[in-house]
């Protein structure tokens, strides 16, 4: 579903991203772990659009997409849930969900998919009329997964979800991104929780100082001697 090859990003002239090459496939969980500063996000926001590689490529079903506008990614069905949520803080719940509904192919379904998501989230249907800053940080994580999931994307990439989260919050995120995944959407997911994110994902990825230097079964990494060591503190 979505590979990149030999990607490399900058910021002015430091060097983010070396050479990193990713691939998820369709209604896969895959994972890519590492510390604060590794090049997480700098990936996900080359994928997306926010920023453009230096070289490389980007290829989702099958079609080139790097160096395209964030919009037009979306449209391909790619939705980035950004870290810190970023929410419109004095639009209501239901306003910043049907900002996610903006492209053309999404926009005449965003009733059906507004309930879809009270369904999914029925926290949010009770919140629907609630300004978003007045929510608790795990019920606005809820909103900007419900917000990612308004334009039907076939993959999501979230970033950091369970960052400044209760436990017992965190573990509510995660059942959510499970259950997404059970509706076939495909999840590149972005976390420092190494533990709980290798428990549900099917592959992963660890990324140092912007190179990727570890892949392969999330069960068998959870075993990598340097996994346990660097991110799990055993």
């Amino acid at each position: 579903m979505l590979r990149t090859h030999n990607l490399q990003t900058f910021y002015g002239k430091s060097q983010a991203l070396f050479d990193v090459s990713v691939a998820v496939e369709a209604s896969e969980i895959v994972a890519l772990v590492g510390s604060n500063g590794a090049g997480k996000t700098t990936l996900l926001k080359t994928i997306s659009g926010l920023l453009r590689p230096a070289s490389g490529q980007i290829e989702f079903l099958g079609r080139r997409i790097e160096g395209r506008p964030s919009y037009v990614v979306v449209e391909q069905g790619i939705s980035h849930i950004p870290e810190g949520r970023r929410l419109f803080a004095d639009m209501s719940v239901q306003e910043n969900l049907e900002m996610g509904a903006y492209p053309n192919r999404t926009w005449k379904q965003k009733e059906e998919t507004l309930e879809e998501i009270y369904h999914l989230l029925p926290l949010l249907g009770a919140r629907r009329g609630q300004m978003a800053g007045t929510l608790s940080g795990g019920e606005q994580q809820m909103v900007a997964l419900g917000r990612g999931m308004m334009s039907r994307p076939k993959l999501c990439m979230i970033d950091e979800p369970s960052s400044g989260l209760a436990p017992v919050m965190v573990d509510e995120i995660f059942r959510i991104i499970q259950g997404l995944h059970d509706q076939g959407i495909a999840i590149f997911l972005v976390e420092q929780n190494v533990r709980h994110t290798l428990e549900i994902a099917d592959r992963a990825y660890v990324i140092e100082n912007g190179a990727i230097t570890l892949e392969g079964d999330s069960q068998k990494l959870l075993s990598e001697e340097h996994i346990r060591k660097a991110y799990l503190g055993l």
